[in-house]
């Protein structure tokens, strides 16, 4: 089990098509720390370098879930994307 399969699993439960987390909400869902890389943009991007193994990334797509990190460096958007790998809407 990696850090994130919590962060998986958490979202795998939710309803709503998008929704925002803070780093303080994502680090008591995965009960750790996030790494300093985390305050970086590029970090959540879910279509970035695919062929890297990201476990961030990997538990937010397995989950079928668009991560992006907020302006306020802060928190994260999580988008539902559609079956095809595209965002709703």
């Amino acid at each position: 089990m990696n850090d994130y399969d919590a962060l998986r699993d958490y979202l795998l439960r939710q309803k709503q098509a998008e929704f925002v987390l803070s780093f303080e909400q994502i680090e008591e869902i995965i009960g750790a720390a996030l790494p300093r890389a985390a305050n970086r943009a590029s970090w959540w991007d879910s279509l970035r370098s695919p062929d890297i193994q990201m476990p961030q990334r990997e538990a937010c797509l397995a989950a079928g879930f668009k991560a992006v990190r907020m302006p306020d460096g802060q928190s994260v958007r999580f988008t539902k994307m559609k079956k095809d790998g595209r965002r709703p809407g």
